[in-house]
């Protein structure tokens, strides 16, 4: 698991190294986790209702089955997907590949050691599938603010047709306000999440039974021959169509994998089965009650299920919740961000801690505006909740289908019976293949939108990994071996003047070109010199007293290894001060960090990538964040030393 990497990056503060996870799990109760998880976890999947059997129903208008039994087939494989999918494939089975409690696609790239893939091998296809995965999210990041918030604020219409022209200003307005608000922090606001949520999933939980009640013969959805009886009776291509739009009401199912080192297995799991399931059921099987005693409740059924008092109020309180659930996804868009970065798939950028104590509590500027623009792009183009459901639901089809093939890979990993494991996941495998296949036939009505943004992401997560492998190969050509380079210091007679350098290497053996530069043209050197590797460990989190590891190479000469968790802060001081150096505490305020200022040139007669993939690196790297803050290190105590690479 000791994997080097090339190049690591940071935020520009200093954030305590702590090996717990995000929410220090070990400091609170279960549930008070399964509360918090609530309002993170399931923002998501607990306001599909909104949109998702609207939409389903609407395709499945063409099944010549009568729209009572059309919207009770819905109903049935809503709630059978729901189990299926979110309880059983990623709540029981796809939980347990964690890598040190954490999930999600780049901790399962982790535990398969594809980081350090080498072009043209096996492992070189698996971190390209695994970088796509990742890179989905960005693409689900864009769709699922603009159809959340766009779907309540559709409520306004139920009562008042003329409100309509309002939807879309009123829905820039919130989204704008929301990515406005990143910068502060979530702090504040996470600890309301949660109960909020929990009043959300109460609400629907009492408007299904209202709906029930309105129509009792709709609780044989609960059978799966419902699901299958509509499935067999509906021509092939509506059935598609209905299942491509019935995988919106799974869609942030994923999101229980992906945060599970947040919160921890147990409380998840408590949240889905005790809360969240039980009421997205009931709302369900009341929407197709609703519909299936009055047909023309088929436009809105969500609001259709609330007394005309309740219509504005619920719109408020939906809203609300749409902008939590799209809150949940842009904190995820920044954890992913940090961990791309640290593990060097994305050039270094600027991340910002805005909580002292919360380690998680991040905001990545760059992508909050990225994402901010590809949001309001998508509800100016789609605008309406119906034409963006045809964009939604490809993207993270696709991701669940790659997290089950990553979770079948990991499996076998670790010595499961690969019969049973081919078996269990292959048949998930299947299932998510067909969601993603009917959820293809959107391809051209929107689909598009989520693939292009996640293509050009992966695009240049692959480009950047590889151009560092470029930089680094050519670093190896011009460093000095230890051995030479001790041996000409003994004996050249440099000077040595009192003071402690640090000299930054990305690579663990050889002599920094940074060090090489300053004896070239200072011809003098410090009383004590550490050479400093940063290496990002393929784990969430590394213990501090795993933190650094101190050889000797020559009195006052130390190499030093300090080790970060890929969720983790890098900070070069704060790992120095907990090494055992040769450097006296008092003066560790007064190193001084040299490190090379790399000026890369794409040159046409080296074999490397495409001359526009080189080009393109070039620019990514001249427009990362400056090395010195990506580490945590004050800007006077930093000596860039220029340097030039060709690639």
């Amino acid at each position: 698991m000791n994997r080097p990497i090339v190049t690591t990056a940071g935020s520009g503060a200093a954030a305590p190294l702590q090996p717990e996870g995000r929410y220090r799990m070990q400091k609170k109760s279960l549930a008070a986790l399964s509360l918090a998880a609530l309002g993170v976890v399931y923002g998501d999947i607990g306001t599909s209702p909104l949109y998702a059997f609207k939409v389903a129903v609407q395709a499945g208008s063409g099944a010549g089955l009568g729209l009572a039994a059309t919207a009770m087939g819905i109903a049935s494989l809503v709630i059978w997907s729901l189990v299926v999918i979110v309880s059983i494939k990623y709540a029981i089975l796809i939980m347990r590949a964690d890598n040190h409690g954490e999930g999600g696609v780049v901790a399962m790239l982790a535990l398969l050691g594809a980081r350090d893939a080498q072009p043209g091998s096996r492992r070189a296809a698996l971190l390209v599938l695994g970088l796509f995965g990742a890179a989905l999210l960005y693409g689900d990041g864009a769709i699922t603010p603009a159809i959340s918030v766009l779907s309540a604020l559709e409520g306004l219409k139920a009562d008042a047709p003329i409100l309509g022209g309002i939807v879309i200003p009123a829905t820039i307005v919130i989204l704008v306000a929301l990515f406005l608000v990143q910068s502060k922090g979530t702090g504040f606001i996470g600890r309301i999440f949660g109960p909020v949520m929990m009043c959300w999933f109460l609400a629907i939980g009492v408007l299904g039974i209202k709906g029930i009640a309105e129509h009792p013969q709709v609780l044989a959805a609960l059978l799966p021959t419902t699901a299958i009886e509509f499935l067999a009776h509906a021509p092939i291509h509506v059935s598609f169509g209905v299942m491509g739009a019935v995988f919106l009401a799974v869609t942030g199912g994923e999101a229980m994998y992906a945060d599970m080192g947040h919160f921890g297995r147990s409380a998840i799991r408590a949240a889905w089965f005790v809360i969240a399931l039980p009421a997205l059921v009931l709302n369900y099987l009341g929407q197709a009650g609703l519909v299936a005693a009055h047909a023309d409740a088929a436009g809105n059924p969500f609001f259709g299920l609330a007394p005309g008092w309740a219509h504005y109020p619920l719109v408020f309180f939906a809203t609300a919740a749409t902008v939590i659930a799209s809150q949940a996804i842009i904190s995820g868009v920044f954890s992913l961000t940090q961990q791309v970065v640290q593990l060097g798939f994305l050039p270094r950028i600027r991340i910002l801690h805005t909580d002292r104590d919360e380690s998680g509590q991040i905001y990545v500027p760059t992508a909050n505006w990225l994402l901010a623009l590809a949001t309001i792009t998508a509800v100016l183009v789609f605008r309406s909740s119906d034409a963006l459901a045809g964009a939604y639901g490809i993207a993270v089809s696709a991701l669940m289908a790659i997290s089950t093939f990553l979770a079948t890979l990991v499996a076998i990993k670790w010595g499961y019976n690969r019969g049973m494991v081919l078996l269990v996941n292959g048949a998930f495998l299947l299932i998510d293949l067909f969601f993603f296949a009917a959820n293809s036939l959107k391809l051209f009505d929107g689909g598009w939108f989520p693939l292009l943004i996640t293509v050009a992401v992966a695009f240049l997560m692959l480009t950047w990994h590889r151009g560092l492998q470029l930089i680094e190969a050519a670093r190896a050509d011009r460093r000095v071996d230890e051995a030479d380079f001790m041996a000409m210091l003994a004996q050249s007679g440099i000077s040595r003047f009192p003071g402690t350098a640090a000299f930054l290497s990305a690579s663990r053996t050889g002599i920094p070109l940074s060090l090489s530069t300053h004896l070239k043209h200072d011809k003098a050197l410090q009383e004590h010199v550490l050479l400093v590797s940063v290496v990002t460990e393929e784990v969430p989190f590394v213990e501090p007293s795993q933190r650094a590891e101190v050889s000797d190479l020559c009195p006052s000469f130390q190499r030093v290894i300090l080790k970060f968790g890929f969720m983790e802060s890098l900070d070069i001081p704060a790992g120095l001060a907990a090494a055992a150096t040769c450097i006296p505490p008092e003066q560790l305020s007064q190193v001084s960090y040299y490190i090379g200022h790399e000026t890369v040139i794409a040159d046409p007669a080296i074999k490397g990538m495409a001359q526009w993939r080189e080009s393109m690196f070039v620019w990514m790297q001249r427009n990362s964040a400056p090395t010195g803050s990506s580490f945590g290190i004050a800007t006077d105590q930093l000596v860039e030393l220029g340097t030039e690479i060709r690639i």
